[in-house]
């Protein structure tokens, strides 16, 4: 996993040696209430899914209620300029991640910055992503699968979940990196992209793995290619894009916890150290096997620093395909 760590940790304005925050109260009687974690998508995905089985674990170890609210619009800056407006006193958390805080910044102007307006606290993970074909595309691997794409007439069709998704621009790099010839389908939502590539509808789609693994499994579609860092448990067959020379394609969609700008480095601190241990019960654990989430050990510090080099990785990305998202 990618970030520095072991630097002191400093958010905002806040002095070395300070133990108050904005609302007067000290960092050790935190959390005095409920905590509310905001998710800037529609109930039912994998970031809200992961949001909720922390949310859960960290109110037994803390005590209190944290309370999740979805809060979806506007590829995600309704809920996350909710956040970024709030106080930083840790009772107003966000959810966040490659939509709202990396890709939707960089196609647009939103009313925050994904750096500036927040502090961020730690990463949950996220699961890999996949190419993977109709039976009627003959490729075996990406070598193949890019030959085929250039000697058909007009291009190969590749369905996503939407313009401006993670998914759409993992084929965006693909495409611009091998010169395959591929032409962009956008879906909403996976599910639809799924149920047409299973139909033959298109011969190619980038999915969430975790969407398409049961259709795998039996025999209906084939995968070409995974984005994770390597082979899965079940599927050590299948080469990753690193194994077949595309390293710059290793990736998955992540997600996070993050606060408005100014939280105090005490509570950031204790909730990475928080979230750390419900990453690691079983409830947490079954799930993250299932949806083939990457773990990972980030401080606070090393998730900055990672939030920064995948800005810096996707926004070009994003300005190539000229996405316009954002206000």
């Amino acid at each position: 996993m990618v970030g520095k760590q072991g630097r002191r940790y400093f958010i905002g304005a806040v002095g070395a040696g300070s133990v108050l925050w904005a609302s007067g109260l000290r960092a050790q009687e935190w959390p005095a209430k409920p905590v509310k974690i905001i998710v800037p998508y529609a109930a039912g995905g994998v970031t809200d899914m992961l949001t909720r089985l922390v949310a859960t674990q960290l109110g037994v170890a803390m005590k209190q209620p944290f309370l999740v609210e979805n809060l979806p619009g506007a590829s995600g800056i309704i809920g996350t300029d909710r956040v970024a407006k709030a106080s930083p006193d840790g009772y107003t958390l966000l959810a966040s991640g490659m939509a709202s805080l990396v890709i939707t910044p960089s196609a647009g102007t939103t009313p925050f910055d994904p750096m500036r307006s927040f502090s961020h606290i730690a990463l949950f993970g996220g699961p890999p992503l996949a190419l993977v074909v109709h039976p009627s595309v003959t490729a075996k691997d990406v070598k193949d699968f890019i030959a085929q794409a250039n000697a058909k007439p007009g291009g190969l069709s590749y369905g996503s979940p939407g313009a401006g998704t993670h998914n759409h621009l993992m084929g965006e790099l693909f495409r611009t990196r091998t010169g395959a010839n591929m032409v962009h389908v956008a879906y909403r939502g996976g599910g639809p992209a799924a149920a047409d590539l299973l139909a033959g509808h298109i011969p190619a789609a980038f999915l969430t793995f975790s969407t398409v693994v049961e259709q795998v499994k039996a025999g209906k579609l084939r995968l070409i290619a995974l984005t994770s860092s390597q082979r899965l448990p079940g599927f050590s067959e299948v080469p990753t894009f690193a194994d077949q020379g595309h390293g710059y394609l290793s990736t998955h969609n992540w997600c996070g916890l993050s606060a408005p700008a100014g939280l105090a480095p005490a509570v950031a601190l204790r909730l990475n150290a928080e979230v750390q241990k419900a990453m690691r019960t079983p409830e947490v654990r079954k799930v993250m096997q299932q949806e083939f989430v990457e773990p990972n050990s980030l401080d606070p510090a090393a998730f900055t620093d990672y939030f920064k080099e995948e800005i810096a990785r996707w926004a070009p990305v994003v300005k190539a395909a000229n996405l316009k998202l954002g206000t």
